[in-house]
């Protein structure tokens, strides 16, 4: 083992429109004058933010020398994680998104490659001897090789209209933890509490975690049930990459070997920080910020019945 947070999956970069007045009408030209541009979500912006808190990050994925994998690459080392190029095309093969925000409304367009043009053995090779890698519902037989190896998998999969726990079997078996929210964690068990779905995941799952948005974070394991708690300080300007800068914190917590309620709290600060502004990784903690942060929270960790 190397002793790095690893994964693999495709850049998105979003392009924000702020504080525009209206969308156009075809054939018209509307202008603002608060625009940014930032990586979008995804496991690349987990382990963005993975960087940022001084963890020994590979980030394996499709870049080129268009503008935009440019931007994404001098992203990446700016925050000490470690860009590894699978690209070998001619194309952009970045994802872009134009976030377009209106008052009270936002509306998308995105550019994507249909393939990604990285095969599964390359990939492989690319992540073998992480210590901790996340994992989705995709290159199963990657994850699988991974499992043998020793490397530690984290889950997260995003909502799928079609999930269940019989059609996500094989990752669910393979993974050493799994990170849905709310709904999520509902729609794959079938279950209609969350206390009910932790309860079926445990079954695969030493530590169970379910994250419930605004109301923190649910444990479950041989201890019970345990809430830690969101953090108050911050205020949401944007939920968008919560999901992603939860996970950064968690597996933060997970290579500096804490305790899972620990883990989960750096979880609960780090996707705390990044909604408190506008775009995916715009807002992030330092290793000392969030080192000093979970103690002044840590009596956000709660044991419930």
């Amino acid at each position: 083992m190397n002793n790095t947070v690893s994964g693999f999956g495709k850049v998105n970069v979003d392009m924000i429109f702020r504080d525009m007045p209206r969308l156009p009408n075809l054939g018209e030209e509307v202008y603002t004058d608060k625009f940014s541009l930032c990586l979008g979500g995804g496991i690349a912006a987990t382990l963005l933010n993975v960087g940022r808190l001084g963890v020994e990050t590979n980030i394996v994925t499709m870049l080129s020398d268009d503008m935009f994998s440019s931007f994404a690459r001098n992203e990446f080392i700016k925050a000490g994680a470690n860009p590894v190029n699978l690209y070998t095309g001619s194309s952009i093969p970045v994802n872009l998104t134009s976030v377009i925000l209106t008052p009270g409304e936002r509306t998308f367009v995105s550019y994507g490659m249909a393939e990604d043009g990285a095969d599964e053995q390359t990939i492989y090779q690319s992540l073998k001897g992480s210590t901790i890698c996340g994992m989705q519902a995709e290159y199963l037989n990657v994850y699988r090789r991974l499992h043998e190896d020793g490397t530690l998998l984290v889950l997260d999969t995003g909502y799928i209209e079609d999930m269940s726990v019989e059609s996500m079997e094989e990752y669910l078996k393979i993974a050493d933890y799994y990170t849905p929210n709310r709904k999520e964690a509902l729609k794959i068990t079938g279950c209609d509490n969350e206390k009910d779905a932790a309860k079926r995941l445990s079954a695969y799952f030493k530590d169970v975690i379910i994250k419930l948005d605004k109301d923190g974070c649910l444990i479950y394991n041989e201890k019970g049930f345990t809430l830690v708690k969101s953090i108050d300080e911050y205020e949401c300007a944007d939920a968008t990459g919560a999901g992603d800068a939860f996970l950064s914190g968690f597996l933060d917590g997970l290579y500096k070997k804490a305790d899972i309620e620990q883990c989960v709290l750096y979880g609960n600060l780090t996707g705390g920080k990044c909604v408190s502004a506008v775009g995916c990784t715009t807002a992030y903690l330092t290793e000392n910020e969030l080192l000093n942060l979970a103690e002044k929270y840590s009596s956000q960790i709660i044991r419930i019945r």
